[in-house]
């Protein structure tokens, strides 16, 4: 594993750790990490409710990362209170390319001993409108 990757898992550890909100929500059982090609780190925690109004700490990585008005992504790990390594669901896989179009060069640690790129991970690309 390289230094990156690693640096990237030590951070999502800190933060990953499930809390309990209330009988509807919990969050913070995984967290992410991203490195951007200018070698800043951002990261975020999920959010997860009875209903479909949680977030994914992917979305919340992105999000800090935005803010900070950074789009391109070197690497990103998303590290579970459980211990172990989650390869982004592909609503995360598509916003990821979507922020950046160079983003499908994006490392993803898919595993504990695996890293893809992100074009590796998408389906078929779809076609929009711009917006």
């Amino acid at each position: 594993m390289d230094k990156d990757f690693k640096k990237l898992i030590d951070e999502a550890k800190k933060i990953a750790e499930k809390k309990i909100l209330s009988q509807y929500a919990s969050y913070g059982h995984v967290g992410c990490a991203l490195m951007t090609d200018k070698g800043n780190i951002y990261t975020g925690i999920c959010i997860d409710s009875n209903c479909a109004l949680g977030n994914c700490a992917e979305y919340a990585a992105i999000a800090e990362m935005l803010k900070n008005n950074e789009s391109k992504i070197k690497k990103i790990v998303a590290y579970s209170a459980k211990g172990k390594i989650y390869a982004p669901c592909g609503r995360c896989r598509e916003l990821i390319r979507m922020v950046n179009n160079s983003n499908l060069e994006t490392e993803v640690m898919v595993s504990e001993n695996k890293v893809c790129k992100l074009k590796e991970l998408l389906p078929e690309m779809y076609i929009t409108k711009e917006i």
